[in-house]
C-alpha cells in the first residue's frame, strides 16, 4: 500500500527553527502541531491577554487546516493546553463552542504548569481528516 505524506508550515519555518512542522498529513489523517498565538513572522501575540491568545491561536489552526485544504468541521480531535486553568476554563469553552459551532470533535482541554514560551496561557493541538 502507498501512503502518501505531505506538511505544511506557515510563516517562519518551523522545521529550521524547532525540528518539527505545524501539520503532517498521510493518507488523509492530518495531524497538526500545537498551535499557539504567534504572527507569521512567529513573534508572540497577546502578552497576558487570554482572548487575544485564544483567537490568535485558533486563526493559526485554521491556517494549518487550509493548508490541507479543509475546514473546522473535520477536525476530529482537539487537545487544548491551559496554563491557568482555573481562570481561562470558561472563556475557552466558549470560544470553542463558537469555533466549532454545530461540530462535536473529541476534546480534551490539561491544564498544565507551563507552555512553550514564558507568557503562553493556551496552545492547541487537533487531528483532522481529508475527505
Amino acid at each position: 500500500m502507498t501512503q502518501t505524506a505531505s506538511t505544511y508550515n506557515h510563516g517562519v519555518s518551523w522545521e529550521e527553527q524547532f525540528g518539527v512542522t505545524q501539520g503532517y498529513s498521510i493518507n488523509g489523517t492530518i495531524y497538526i502541531s500545537g498551535q499557539f498565538s504567534h504572527d507569521m513572522q512567529g513573534a508572540f501575540v497577546g502578552e497576558h491577554d487570554f482572548d487575544l491568545q485564544a483567537r490568535t491561536t485558533l486563526e493559526n489552526l485554521d491556517r494549518v487546516l487550509a493548508g490541507f485544504n479543509v475546514g473546522r468541521t473535520q477536525i476530529a480531535e482537539m487537545v487544548i493546553y491551559l496554563s491557568n486553568p482555573s481562570e481561562h476554563f470558561q472563556p475557552c469553552v466558549q470560544l470553542f463552542k463558537q469555533y466549532v459551532g454545530d461540530h462535536r470533535p473529541a476534546a480534551t482541554l490539561i491544564g498544565v504548569s507551563g507552555l512553550a514560551f514564558p507568557h503562553q496561557l493556551i496552545e492547541i493541538r487537533a487531528v483532522a481528516h481529508a475527505g
